[in-house]
């Protein structure tokens, strides 16, 4: 008797979350920006209640959209932080991301064109940076967000140096 191959393994049991998450510091970072936003949104709703006649918002309006920013602040960073992951293979570039609706991308390291860091305001305070590789695909660079700033560093160094390695022009 001989043994009968198995089936081929389709590819979406293949993929997986990828192996890495970003800091912990990203969940309080996603908070605090969740919470200037918010204020934002609710300081401009109450301008216009005060500059505008016609717009009279009761009590009960500004208590709900305080209520809203607050579940917006606690809620969202966690599931955030529960889903964006990263890893970087011998071939490829691999994340995942979103809340809502989530997004799993992988990019070939030959087709990596370019790789950088940026820090913004907010994440300068909490030590974290964003890594963007950018690649030919029209679905625009990948983005790996809210990782320890010394982290996103060792990856970009990491990422230019593997993707100058690989054969191929990036295209």
């Amino acid at each position: 008797m001989t043994d009968v191959p198995a089936p081929p393994t389709p590819v979406t049991a293949l993929l997986r979350a990828p192996r890495h998450r970003v800091s912990p510091r990203a969940r309080l970072m996603w908070q605090v920006a969740a919470l200037v936003e918010g204020a934002v949104a609710i300081g401009v709703l109450l301008l216009v209640d005060l500059a505008v006649d016609q717009v009279d918002l009761p009590w009960w309006g500004v208590v709900a959209a305080v209520a809203a920013v607050l579940a917006w602040v606690a809620v969202v960073p966690q599931w955030r932080y529960a889903v964006h992951r990263w890893e970087v293979t011998e071939t490829a570039v691999h994340t995942q991301s979103g809340w809502w609706a989530q997004e799993q991308r992988i990019a070939p390291l030959s087709r990596i064109q370019t790789v950088d860091r940026a820090e913004g305001a907010v994440a300068r305070v909490f030590g974290l940076a964003t890594v963007t590789v950018t690649t030919a695909s029209a679905a625009g660079a990948l983005e790996i967000d809210g990782l320890d700033r010394a982290r996103a560093q060792d990856l970009v160094a990491e990422l230019t140096l593997k993707a100058d390695a690989v054969e191929g022009d990036a295209t």
